[in-house]
């Protein structure tokens, strides 16, 4: 009898024990599961000046690699601007150049003859001044014909004045100001040009990274606005997954945890992931979000950076999210 009873007591607790491992491995191989939905950057393109839309290289679908030429504008009055700036350019080239070197030889030497001509002139003209006045003395010219030897004299000698400033000037060659505004000038009409050039190769659209094109928005001939979107690309990296998590399972959302990807057409071959990024506030559940807890509670938006994507993944996609639960 007491042999009966001991065997009894042993299988309660072997039964008893099974029981306990299974809850036990039940509760640490207990899979997390959360659910979330593809999100994939896009990017709208357009052209950085206005003008006539010329041609359109791509369509809506088509797959393109970064650098890629999208489409042109009408880029005829953008080189007419670069071909005026080049020109105004090379003039203020010109400018400062003369600036710089100052009055040629035969330059100065032309003045130097002016100031010789104009010097014989104030002496003529003094010389005939005092003849007058002598004659005026006693009394055998008008005071009229006096004054107008005066005038005669001081223009003269106002001549010969300005012949030896400008003399001057040529032989110092160009003031320090005048070579600086010259540089100026150029430096102005450098930066003009290099708008110019600026301005025509961006009549030229091209892709700034690798993807597909969601949409196209207008067509060649259209008259665009500077900004106005051309096409919608959808970027091929990165494409990340948006979820949420509770906060008692938050624990387990550490950046860099592996995560595995299933959508409902791949149920058996899962992408790979990991999280990026957790975010520090909570918020309601959003209604699109589906958990097997209450849906009621603040969670936390988890982003999930996918490390194989490839063209099955789409915009909005849902999609399983799966990692280990026991994980601290």
């Amino acid at each position: 009898m007491k042999i009966k009873k001991f065997v009894l007591v042993l299988l309660a607790l072997i039964v008893i024990g099974g029981v306990g491992f299974y809850y036990y491995q039940e509760r640490t191989d207990k899979t997390l599961t959360l659910y979330g939905n593809v999100d994939i950057r896009t990017v709208n393109l357009g052209f950085r000046v206005n003008g006539k839309l010329a041609a359109l290289q791509v369509d809506e679908g088509d797959t393109i690699t970064a650098g890629q030429p999208l489409g042109q504008l009408d880029n005829a009055p953008f080189v007419n601007a670069l071909n005026q700036a080049k020109a105004n350019r090379d003039a203020a080239k010109a400018n400062l150049a003369k600036a710089e070197a100052g009055y040629r030889s035969e330059e100065v030497a032309q003045v130097r003859a002016e100031v010789a001509q104009k010097e014989s002139a104030f002496r003529f003209a003094d010389s005939f001044l005092k003849r007058q006045q002598g004659l005026s003395q006693r009394k055998m010219i008008s005071d009229n014909d006096l004054e107008n030897a005066k005038t005669g004299q001081r223009q003269a000698l106002a001549a010969y004045q300005a012949a030896k400033d400008k003399l001057r000037q040529f032989e110092a060659g160009s003031r320090k100001e005048e070579i600086a505004a010259a540089r100026a000038q150029l430096a102005q009409a450098e930066a003009t040009t290099a708008q110019a050039e600026l301005n025509l190769h961006d009549t030229l659209l091209a892709s700034p990274s690798a993807g597909v094109i969601l949409t196209r928005a207008i067509e060649p001939g259209t008259i665009l606005a500077a900004g106005n979107t051309v096409f919608t690309l959808s970027l091929t990296n990165p494409v990340w997954i948006r979820a949420y998590i509770d906060e008692p399972n938050l624990n387990q959302a550490a950046a860099g945890r592996d995560i595995l990807i299933y959508t409902d057409g791949r149920k058996n071959r899962p992408y790979h992931g990991k999280i990026g990024f957790v975010s520090p506030t909570a918020e309601f559940t959003p209604k699109n979000v589906e958990t097997p807890d209450l849906r009621t509670d603040l969670v936390y938006r988890l982003r999930i950076i996918v490390s194989d994507p490839d063209a099955e993944l789409k915009q909005g996609m849902p999609v399983t999210l799966r990692f280990a639960q026991s994980h601290q």
